[in-house]
């Protein structure tokens, strides 16, 4: 979560948005997590219920729709980016992962985009998710640097 907080910060700046507002997105958009482990269809609804009261409609509904399997839909700027953001942070960690070091000080931007090519190469990641970014007015290569430079920023904190 600590990862896309720092790209959803990133990308706020970058468009001119509330970069608190989508930094908390970023952080808490997978509060719930523990909860839902075993009942994934109810992922993010059930962390939009607990952040109730605490985070503006705008945030719960982004929350509410970056797991696509509960059925809501949004297409907001904010659960446009969230939905790229959270996908990126995957990438990012398992290329990281790869690196001799094991960490995010060595990877490099074409590194991430060969692996992006790679179909089973961090399978679990959607790249057509992190393809959203063009919505926003980024290309691919943009939205993986921003993205890479963000977590490259909190490396200490995500261990790598």
């Amino acid at each position: 979560m600590v990862a896309v907080e720092a790209i959803m910060r990133g990308l706020a700046q970058r468009l001119g948005e509330d970069v608190e507002l989508w930094g908390l997105v970023g952080l808490l958009h997978d509060v719930d997590y523990e909860k839902t482990v075993n009942s994934f269809l109810e992922h993010g609804l059930t962390s939009a219920r607990m952040l109730e009261g605490l985070l503006p409609l705008e945030a719960l509904d982004a929350i509410k729709a970056h797991n696509e399997l509960t059925g809501y839909r949004s297409d907001t700027k904010l659960a446009k980016a969230l939905k790229a953001a959270d996908q990126l942070s995957g990438l990012l960690v398992a290329v990281a992962l790869v690196m001799p070091s094991r960490k995010l000080a060595e990877v490099r931007v074409e590194s991430i985009l060969k692996k992006f090519k790679q179909k089973d190469f961090a399978r679990g990641v959607d790249r057509s998710k992190i393809r959203i970014c063009e919505e926003l007015g980024l290309s691919l290569e943009e939205f993986i640097e921003l993205g890479l430079r963000a977590v490259q920023r909190v490396s200490n904190e995500l261990g790598l």
